[in-house]
């Protein structure tokens, strides 16, 4: 069955542009600006899968001038809602040829990837990115670990999807967002740790950092697993 997007949804777009940073996604975000700062050599960014541009405005409250890119027109729309003096464009290719080489210090894609389903796909875009970014820049990749899928959290739910605990990499699998007033499921590709490493060395791509972030017990946050299993990973690339 062909992968569909579950992002491409005018309704969950509207749902999605009024979630900021609850709970397991807090984590997500983090520790970025400490990663920011020691591996940025630069101010000028861009936002691969940028959604409603909630990544974006958060590169640009940390200092970054960023450009916002997705495939899904409906989240376009709602970012340039929210934040009218922003830049947001809409690749419906989901390539960045409209990007001169050399162009970027930084590429931030949060959970982009989660819904790329394919090796080659993956490959098609980090290497584009390989091209946009400047000699020195950095490619952060902030992903949801396989865990993610098998575990109850404080902003998300897998209980009813039995089958995520057989899935591959390369499979779907499905989880909903607690945090969210509209509960249907998104379905997600999982890839492991291993298959992302192939990935990055097919790609020309070093991985010289690598966060995974777990809750705190002083955080005002009521974890689940988030305190022992991290829900997120985050890569650190340069070219190799």
């Amino acid at each position: 069955m062909e992968f569909q997007n579950s992002y491409e949804d005018d309704v969950y777009a509207a749902a999605y542009a009024r979630m900021e940073f609850p709970g397991t996604y807090y984590l997500a975000y983090r520790d970025l600006p400490d990663i920011f700062s020691r591996h940025a050599n630069g101010h000028c960014a861009i936002d691969v899968g940028c959604g409603t541009g909630r990544s974006t405005r958060f590169l640009q409250k940390h200092g970054f001038t960023a450009v916002g890119v997705d495939i899904a027109e409906e989240m376009i729309h709602k970012a340039r809602e929210i934040d009218p003096s922003g830049d947001y464009r809409h690749l419906a290719d989901g390539k960045l040829a409209p990007f001169a080489d050399n162009t970027f210090d930084l590429a931030l894609a949060a959970f982009t990837f989660d819904n790329i389903p394919t090796d080659a796909k993956k490959i098609e875009l980090l290497r584009d990115l390989r091209r946009a970014i400047a000699d020195r820049g950095r490619i952060v990749l902030l992903v949801s670990s396989p865990e993610i899928y098998r575990n109850e959290w404080a902003s998300f739910t897998t209980k009813g999807f039995p089958e995520n605990f057989r899935a591959e990499s390369g499979d779907s699998v499905k989880i909903i967002v607690t945090a969210l007033e509209d509960k249907r499921p998104v379905v997600d590709v999982v890839w492991s740790d291993e298959a992302y490493r192939k990935t990055f060395a097919r790609s020309s791509l070093e991985v010289i950092d690598v966060v995974r972030p777990l809750g705190r017990k002083d955080e005002p946050f009521e974890w689940i697993c988030e305190t022992t299993i991290p829900p997120w990973t985050v890569y650190v690339l340069k070219m190799s």
